[in-house]
């Protein structure tokens, strides 16, 4: 080589070097969570566009919210019970009919992290949709119990998948300062899922009339001391004289229009630039950036938050490199799995995920959601009219109450939340626990404590609306790196789903064989562990995805922070970038 070339070389080494300086020194006094805008509820409204996007996405959120609230209301309509009597009598086969769409969500929620690894979060929520179709329109037209299972069942695998994929593509496409008050979007549209389908539920039972066959008496089993419908025999020879088949049927085919608009709608939805960045289409990923940032594409914020994102990843790529070097396309997924048990903190990340989840269904909210008419009806309510409208304003009170956690995540934070809520929900079971205990028998010779129980059900139902409901889906789309959260964020789903799985299967069997407010009380002490697992979570309010280490102490080796920081010179980053913020 010769002396012209090799000081050809340190030229261009020193002018390469001189302008990562040059980008080093113009990002060396940023904070991207300073430059994303305003913190929480009022960030919202800073950028029209990615709250546009959330509220369109989380059509796919109120999708399972419908399914959770219809189902309930379909199980108590008389006309659903003449079709279909052993699911209507029978509280092992009721539970099975809730529970099959639940068993398919959490196998559904479990596969979907490869596939929507492979094929990308927007793709992903469009094929989905059409497996909700199918499974959809089998329920609508159902003639025979089989074909309600059926459905219950594929529908439960888009389902599943929806609500893993959502709460991820909504964690990505957002910056951090809103990130939480735009994930909790997710479970306000779930609430008003619920709540819809309680009024058109409400609403449909009334096609016809509310009861079968008018003229024909009740002499089904007592319900507080009066006889209740029995389809097997008041119903008569010709079918329901009353009530029409549309008053169930109405209601669950309803779900198939929102779907197939987040369907079609999906298709002009931005990819998340972070899944871009993972599959090397960089150009695509800093334009998609740009677009839901709404800044230019030099603009130094989307370059920033672009390159943190880069650098993030490539990180825990040639990291996963050195540790299991020349794996292959199924080796690395499965050593996805191994690698969030592997240390301390990967493992703390995925507890405090699956801990989140499964307390959010065991603190009984669920139990609730599918059988509020059944519950309403033994704390002393008309089970074919006053309860299905007690269960409605449930519904009210559900969603209202998930508004303050879009308000106070971003600024309060996730903790705080989680612990009051805990607390309140506690404290409404143990009361309407001891509520049934000492009445449960009488009620129409207790009214008053009858309104008591069912007003703390309704305060129950706004503890946990602002905490549990909302923050279950904010922690696991938030604490996984990049590589990692896919993984992740589908076995925290799966988590949900099987804790929501085992809810839904025994709870009727709870509510009818469990006397004194036993069920109750078995909620309220999940609440309490709740708190306790909530006092030692850590604090990730305001935290961008690739600071969440930080977070959790995920303390990395004198070699790692090297490397780390090697990477950052290399994209013109600040160390901080990656080692803490």
């Amino acid at each position: 080589m010769t002396q012209s070339t090799k000081n050809s070389l340190n030229s261009d080494k020193s002018n390469a070097e001189e302008a990562r300086e040059i980008v080093h020194d113009e990002f060396a006094g940023l904070n991207l969570t300073e430059m994303a805008g305003r913190p929480g509820f009022r960030g919202l409204f800073d950028n029209a566009f990615v709250l546009g996007v959330t509220c369109f996405a989380t059509l796919g959120g109120f999708l399972f919210g419908y399914d959770q609230g219809v189902v309930s209301n379909v199980l108590a309509i008389e006309s659903f019970g003449a079709a279909f009597p052993k699911i209507y009598m029978d509280s092992n086969l009721k539970g099975w009919f809730v529970s099959t769409l639940l068993l398919t969500a959490w196998f559904g929620s479990l596969l979907n992290g490869p596939i929507c690894d492979k094929i990308g979060r927007k793709r992903n929520i469009m094929g989905n949709i059409i497996i909700f179709l199918i499974g959809g329109a089998l329920q609508t037209g159902a003639t025979a119990e089989r074909h309600l299972f059926i459905g219950r069942a594929i529908a439960g695998l888009a389902v599943g998948a929806l609500t893993h994929v959502v709460p991820m593509y909504l964690a990505e496409i957002s910056s951090a300062n809103i990130r939480g008050a735009l994930v909790a979007l997710q479970q306000l549209s779930i609430t008003l899922g619920i709540l819809i389908s309680y009024w058109i539920a409400y609403g449909t039972s009334h096609i016809g009339g509310t009861r079968c066959a008018p003229g024909v008496p009740y002499t089904g089993p007592l319900l507080n001391g009066s006889p209740t419908f029995d389809p097997y025999t008041d119903v008569p020879a010709g079918g329901c004289t009353g009530q029409k088949q549309a008053s169930w049927r109405v209601p669950i085919g309803i779900q198939l229009f929102p779907a197939l608009l987040l369907g079609l709608g999906m298709a002009f939805m931005p990819y998340s630039p972070r899944w871009l960045t993972e599959r090397g289409r960089d150009d695509e990923a800093l334009q998609s950036l740009s677009t839901l940032r709404r800044k230019r594409l030099d603009d130094p914020a989307v370059r920033y938050e672009f390159l943190e994102i880069k650098a993030e990843l490539r990180y825990s790529r040639e990291i996963t490199a050195l540790k299991y070097p020349n794996a292959s396309k199924f080796q690395q997924t499965v050593n996805n799995y191994i690698t969030l048990v592997s240390t301390w903190p990967k493992f703390k990340r995925l507890a405090v995920g699956c801990l989140t989840m499964f307390y959010q269904q065991f603190i009984g909210i669920n139990a609730i959601i599918y059988y509020a008419p059944t519950i309403f009806g033994q704390l002393g309510l008309n089970p074919n009219t006053t309860s299905l409208l007690a269960t409605g304003l449930y519904g009210i009170l559900n969603t209202l109450g998930t508004l303050p956690a879009i308000v106070l995540l971003d600024s309060v934070g996730r903790r705080p939340l989680l612990m009051s809520g805990a607390l309140g929900c506690c404290t409404a079971l143990l009361i309407v626990g001891s509520l049934v205990a000492a009445f449960g028998n009488d009620w129409p010779g207790h009214p008053s404590a009858g309104r008591a129980a069912i007003a703390f059900v309704y305060f129950y139902g706004v503890n946990f609306a602002y905490s549990w409901a909302p923050i279950g889906w904010v922690l696991p789309s938030e604490v996984f790196p990049l590589y990692l959260r896919s993984t992740g964020i589908s076995i925290t789903t799966s988590c949900t789903w099987m804790s929501n799985f085992i809810i839904g299967l025994v709870s009727p069997r709870m509510l009818a064989q469990i006397g004194h407010g036993g069920t109750y009380f078995f909620f309220a002490a999940f609440a309490i562990l709740a708190f306790i697992s909530a006092y030692f979570y850590p604090e990730t309010k305001g935290k961008t995805l690739e600071e969440m280490d930080t977070a959790f102490g995920d303390v990395t080796s004198e070699q790692e922070k090297q490397h780390m920081e090697r990477i950052c010179r290399e994209l013109g980053l600040p160390s901080k970038a990656l080692l803490s913020a």
